[in-house]
């Protein structure tokens, strides 16, 4: 049996439709080399059912069977026998015995939203972005924050501080709206927001004020009050932090100015994601008011830390109840001890509950029509496992009745099998199945910086079973809008970590994120996140070769006027080749070849078909690859994309036979190389000797 024929997945081309609804008929397929195999079953929970073949093309026999779901997940894999030989295939390929761990899986009824299916996602940290409005612009001394006045940045190429959290560059929305042209001409159709409510930090995982964006990044149209003297330690008389974030003026017009952007992209075709941070929020958040920021604020009710009469006590798990420890009650539960993040105490809180179901639907309904929230730590949500999953399940239900076209992306470590069974999240931040191993195998390096491992850098075994295994834990719709990416606000620059240098900015200095960097690595990343499955998610700066350690050096400022422009042209190229080759969003996924430092894949969809080939080594190399199994014609041309080698790269025409099924190649030290199946007129060789 040519085991290397076998193939199934969850994409159109072998489930049909690919999201079926409940009690609906699917026809499952499956591809055999020709004439090769006596009996194939579909084999479910109840039995074993033999399938029928229905066609044959090229070197592939391809076997149908109809199957009529019901309300419940549907787990299935299948038998595939020839004489004595008997062998099985899961979603890891084919395997000696049934491995129920790794079954096909269909969820009745489970969809996610085709927009999201392999979009390119562009992140942005707004603060450090560009800055569009001066006069909206964090005052020195505006506000204190965990014991450091708040600080305007004058210079935007200076690097953050090792302390930086209450450090303002000036970047804002009208700065986002301002380089639309750039986002669109880079080919950006989603534009996911770092949180943009009203918050004290830079960063704004700390929400003061859910249901407004914050006036320094929106409008400030009301101003006045005072900066704090130098003798000042809190915020009581911070008035014109108090004024800026509380008047509704403010509040009213950076919601206005957020309309505003948000149609202006959705006219370009572009989809927003804002940041949700449901487990807490933060000291100066209204409903506790540890700041006292509201407390002199006549239309504010009480916080809960002000007074035991609060309405917003419950929100808030308070180690000492006693009415004597009001007012002021500083003995509440923070999320992993840190009193400026006070954990929402949603089991004690019906009307918390209510509260954050609101806002979750108020911003994917008109007239703000997000398009999606993105989770923040959604795991640790609640003070026990069954209590999160009975909030997600709450928490889609309302937003997808909102916006039935609204995804629900989530970040998570680990594995997140237990929140993907299509009742809860729609994907996540795929950090098991890419991320992570993608960087092991190119740079050797931990996503933080803070390791570094010899043993899986080009390691390409280890590469192809932990992807098998981590994205054989998700369902297909799940896959398909998993976010793809190199880097983000919590990590090192997937660039810094080409140097393959253990550290971070405080103990190595700013200089070191950049030097020995290898771009050449970059680019070979860059063709992996555009041509994997997923939606590939470029960190802010990342197409500019921006670098930098783990937070907070990763929050550099975009270099405007400073950007590696042949950086950005390739990015440009790749994110076109994904938009534009039908097999890349929604086809197949199949490794055709591997070994240290090398990896053949191809995605393939209909009678289209990609194929890539990396060498992340330091040596040219030869490379067989059996492009056959992909569904390429045994004979014929596949043209070249892109090739980037370790100089730079090249879209020039080129062409690759293909003879016997395969390609033989040479391809440079630190390369990659895209190509396509150009028209085959001479058709397919039927009768070639594939090996057994």
């Amino acid at each position: 049996m040519n085991k290397d024929a076998l193939f199934c997945d969850g994409t159109s081309d072998y489930r049909f439709p690919p999201e079926p609804e409940e009690y609906e008929k699917v026809r499952l397929k499956f591809r055999t080399a020709k004439d090769d195999t006596d009996e194939v079953y579909l084999f479910a929970e109840n039995g074993k059912y033999q399938m029928k073949k229905s066609y044959t093309r090229g070197v592939f026999d391809y076997y149908e069977i109809e199957w009529q779901l019901s309300s419940e997940p549907f787990s299935y894999c299948f038998e595939i026998r020839k004489a004595a030989e008997v062998c099985y295939y899961n979603r890891c390929g084919a395997a000696g015995e049934i491995i129920k761990l790794y079954d096909f899986t269909i969820v009745p009824g489970f969809s996610t939203p085709d927009w999201a299916k392999g979009a390119v996602i562009y992140q942005i940290f707004v603060d450090r972005f560009y800055n569009g409005d001066t006069a909206n612009d964090v005052e020195d001394r505006e506000y204190i924050y965990i014991g450091q006045p708040s600080e305007k940045v004058k210079d935007w190429s200076s690097p953050p501080a090792v302390q930086d959290i209450h450090r303002f560059y000036g970047g804002d929305l009208q700065g986002v709206m301002d380089k639309l042209d750039y986002l669109e001409e880079l080919g950006v159709e989603v534009i996911y927001f770092n949180p943009l409510f009203v918050s004290p930090s830079n960063h704004k995982y700390d929400i003061q004020d859910y249901d407004y964006i914050d006036p320094h990044f929106g409008r400030i149209v009301a101003d006045g009050g005072d900066t704090l003297f130098e003798s000042d330690t809190d915020n009581i008389t911070a008035t014109k932090y108090q004024k800026r974030t509380g008047d509704r003026i403010n509040l009213e017009a950076s919601n206005a100015l957020f309309i505003k952007l948000v149609e202006a992209m959705h006219s370009r075709g572009m989809r927003v994601i804002l940041d949700g941070v449901f487990n807490h929020c933060g000291s100066f958040n209204k409903w506790l008011d540890r700041e006292r920021i509201y407390e002199q604020q006549e239309s504010y009710e009480k916080g809960a830390y002000v007074s035991a009469d609060s309405p917003f006590r419950s929100f808030f798990h308070f180690y000492n109840e006693n009415d004597s420890a009001w007012p002021y009650n500083s003995e509440y539960e923070g999320w992993w001890g840190h009193d400026t993040l006070p954990k929402l105490n949603y089991e004690d809180s019906k009307m918390l509950v209510s509260y954050i179901i609101y806002i979750a639907k108020k911003w994917v309904s008109p007239p703000f029509n997000v398009d999606g929230w993105r989770l923040d730590v959604a795991a640790d949500l609640g003070y026990s496992n069954e209590y999160n999953h009975l909030f997600w399940k709450h928490f889609r239900k309302e937003v997808k009745e909102a916006n039935p076209d609204a995804l629900i992306l989530a970040e998570h470590y680990g594995d997140p099998t237990e929140w993907l069974h299509g009742d809860e999240w729609d994907s996540i931040m795929n950090y098991d199945a890419f991320m992570e191993p993608v960087t092991w195998f190119l740079t050797g390096m931990e996503k933080h910086s803070d390791e570094r491992r010899m043993d899986l850098w080009g390691n390409a075994d280890n590469f192809v079973n932990i992807m098998s295994h981590f994205m054989s834990n998700m369902l297909t719709p799940s896959l398909q809008t998993a976010m793809n990416e190199l880097s983000n606000h919590d990590h090192s620059r997937f660039l810094t970590r080409t140097n393959h240098i253990v550290g971070r900015v405080q103990q190595l200095g700013y200089k070191a994120a950049e030097e020995g960097v290898n771009k050449a690595v970059m680019r070979i990343a860059v063709v992996m996140q555009m041509t994997w499955v997923g939606a590939p998610a470029v960190y802010y700066g990342d197409e500019v070769s921006l670098c930098g350690f783990t937070d907070p050096d990763n929050r550099r400022t975009y270099p405007w006027g400073n950007e590696d422009k042949e950086m950005m042209e390739f990015h440009k190229k790749l994110i076109s080749i994904h938009k534009n080759e039908k097999p890349i969003k929604t086809g197949s996924l199949r490794m055709l070849f591997w070994e240290r430092n090398i990896l053949a894949y191809s995605r393939f969809k209909d009678d289209e078909q990609i194929v890539v080939i990396l060498n992340n080594s330091k040596d040219l190399r030869e490379i067989t690859v059996p492009v056959w199994q992909a569904e390429v014609p045994v004979i014929g041309r596949m043209e070249r994309l892109v090739y980037s080698y370790e100089d730079g790269y090249t879209i020039e025409p080129d062409e690759y036979l293909v003879i016997d099924g395969e390609i033989v190649l040479n391809i440079g030290r630190h390369s990659a190389v895209v190509m396509r199946t150009m028209n085959n007129k001479t058709g397919h060789k039927e009768d070639i000797f594939l090996k057994q």
